[in-house]
């Protein structure tokens, strides 16, 4: 069996995983919004039982000042949620964080899941595999291609350039389970999960409209090399 490499404080990774079998993890708007509590309360070094909490709707939980999640393991730049998995760009800010942080998001994620449809076993397919962002570059890559993965829900040929762009625009907008209008400095009172400041890392935040234009012709020339 394959043993991972140690992940690196300060290195950026993307990290996913799909459910058991390719299942949905997610079956009705309140999942997805428990998950997203899960990536806020899991992101510290002290332990959090959501089920304590006075409140568990996101809006409250980050709300919450009483909450003292300790120091942070991870550093979360950006998140897509679809239906049968999770994306998540992350940079490790503490030894083992990465590792600590997924453990602890899908454990209790999936022990809530099981409660609620009565179930047992794993809901994820293994452990979470995870691609080390080597430079600015490949980073620049990876941010569209996570916070632009909701497309294929409902223009599943967009790569090939199918699809009108301002619907497409307009559909990504109204996407909930992402931190999309975050990055477009759109803002969110609630959205504390995601807290990269992507300004520094960009002489002018891009548009919507640049960044789909731009990752079709990024998906074109990958085409037209075979």
């Amino acid at each position: 069996m394959a043993t991972r490499a140690p992940l690196q404080i300060g290195e950026w990774y993307h990290c996913f995983n799909r459910g058991v079998d390719k299942r949905s993890i997610f079956e009705d708007s309140r999942d997805y919004e428990r998950f997203l509590v899960h990536l806020y309360v899991s992101n510290g070094t002290r332990n959090i039982r959501i089920s304590s909490l006075p409140n568990t709707r996101l809006k409250e939980v980050v709300a919450n000042q009483k909450i003292d999640r300790g120091e942070s393991l991870v550093e979360i730049g950006a998140y897509a949620l679809m239906p049968s998995h999770p994306h998540l760009l992350m940079r490790q800010v503490r030894e083992n964080g990465i590792a600590l942080f997924m453990q602890k998001v899908f454990t209790g994620y999936t022990m809530y899941f099981n409660n609620k449809y009565t179930r047992t076993g794993s809901l994820f397919a293994g452990t979470f595999k995870s691609k080390h962002i080597l430079d600015d570059l490949y980073l620049k890559r990876v941010l569209p291609y996570v916070l632009l993965n909701p497309v294929e829900l409902f223009e599943p040929r967009w790569k090939n350039g199918v699809g009108f762009l301002p619907r497409i625009a307009k559909k990504l907008e109204d996407y909930p389970y992402t931190n999309l209008s975050n990055f477009l400095q759109k803002g969110n009172p609630h959205e504390k999960i995601a807290t990269t400041d992507w300004s520094a890392y960009y002489e002018k935040i891009p548009t919507l409209k640049e960044m789909l234009q731009e990752a079709q012709a990024y998906y074109a020339e990958r085409n037209l090399a075979g």
